[in-house]
């Protein structure tokens, strides 16, 4: 049984089975818009390597398979339902999760690059373009929430009387 941070059950053995069954957490449909992106762009991906694997260059062979690759990494992160017969997908999965969202967002722009600077061409970009983005994505997510207008407001008079306290004025005016 594997457990996430706040308790909740996220892979369980059922009775009498020898492989772990997923349980996907209950969220709401913001957090899980970057794992929508990421499964869009692992099949982008995947479609685009295996195209691009149909040459005699083997730079463009090497990047076609490297795509594959990025799309089945993505594929056992971020859609583990689509790997469910592949038994080890569950413990990937429950890895992926753990990370936080720049560590993600670093390892996914990192993948989709590499075959960018190997073979430079339409299908590697537009492929490896959608799984920057989720990437990217991942890294807006690890920003936080945008901050309301009232907080930022108090926070800046709060630093405008700091800095009055240091200069010793009230009224604006330099003594």
């Amino acid at each position: 049984m594997v457990r996430v941070a706040d308790g909740r059950v996220l892979l369980s053995k059922a009775e009498g089975m020898s492989s772990y069954t997923f349980q996907p957490l209950s969220s709401t449909g913001k957090e899980r818009r970057p794992q929508a992106a990421a499964g869009t762009a692992a099949a982008a991906c995947a479609t685009m390597g295996v195209w691009n694997c149909v040459t005699v260059n083997p730079l463009n062979i090497a990047a076609g398979v490297w795509m594959v690759l990025t799309a089945c990494v993505l594929f056992l992160c971020e859609v583990p339902f689509c790997c469910q017969f592949v038994e080890f997908a569950n413990v990937i999965a429950a890895r992926a999760d753990r990370l936080k969202p720049w560590q993600k967002a670093l390892f996914y722009c990192g993948m989709a690059l590499f075959p960018i600077f190997l073979s430079f061409s339409i299908t590697t970009l537009f492929g490896n373009a959608i799984a920057f983005a989720a990437g990217v994505l991942y890294g807006l997510a690890s920003l936080g929430k945008k901050g309301d207008a009232v907080s930022y407001a108090r926070l800046q008079h709060q630093k405008q009387g700091d800095e009055e306290k240091l200069t010793g004025t009230t009224d604006g005016s330099v003594p």
